[in-house]
């Protein structure tokens, strides 16, 4: 409510004052600034050059995933052209998702095609949201704030495929299983498990992704 309390006049006045002149000080100075200061307040003692020194570094796009068992004996899927359609919308999110995990675009859009048939609003009977049927929960530890913006959707369910794949060394099909079924299922039958749905998922994804992969004849 500003340095003099909520109901005075001149409060704000003061508060962009103070905040200027730290803001000033700080510019004159090296390193943390006020941090450094209230570390020797509190504890007599100075932060180490290292500390100091500290740059935080950006955030690089992860390199691309490589995947395997993508092109096993797996029947071509192919999505109807009403879903294709839907999906088209999204083409922009799906690239930004891709460079930026490294996960291949056309495994994004095929998830995307099993889990919702590119529908953004989607709800399945476990309460799976969205293009890309992220559950609360998962949705929390990915970060994600609304998980019916397309865009937070797809860059979360595209950070999870990565995850996957690193974790099973790009074994496509095992990511996909981790995926639909948990990676703790993956883990306790150290493979896909046993589970008709996920066997299909599996199945209708790869289905997908070689109907993608396959080149189109052009009249």
């Amino acid at each position: 409510g500003g340095m003099f309390g909520e109901n005075n006049f001149g409060g704000d006045i003061f508060d962009s004052i103070f905040q200027n002149e730290i803001a000033d000080q700080m510019s004159k100075g090296t390193g943390l600034g006020v941090a450094d200061q209230i570390y020797k307040r509190l504890t007599g003692e100075t932060l180490s050059s290292d500390v100091l020194n500290t740059k935080i570094e950006p955030i690089k796009k992860q390199q691309k995933i490589e995947v395997t068992s993508s092109n096993l004996e797996t029947p071509v899927v192919k999505p109807s052209n009403q879903s294709l359609t839907r999906l088209g919308k999204y083409e922009e999110i799906i690239n930004e998702a891709s460079e930026t995990y490294g996960v291949d675009k056309n495994i994004i859009k095929s998830v995307i095609l099993a889990e919702s048939s590119a529908k953004e609003n989607a709800v399945s009977t476990a309460n799976a949201k969205g293009l890309m049927q992220i559950i609360d929960s998962t949705a929390k530890y990915l970060g994600i704030n609304n998980v019916w913006d397309p865009k937070e959707n797809i860059m979360g369910g595209a950070k999870y495929l990565s995850e996957l794949l690193r974790k099973y060394n790009g074994n496509l099909k095992f990511a996909l299983a981790g995926y639909n079924a948990g990676p703790g299922n993956v883990d306790k039958y150290n493979g896909i498990p046993p589970f008709t749905e996920t066997q299909t998922y599996v199945k209708r994804v790869t289905g997908y992704l070689k109907n993608f992969e396959e080149p189109k004849n052009v009249l």
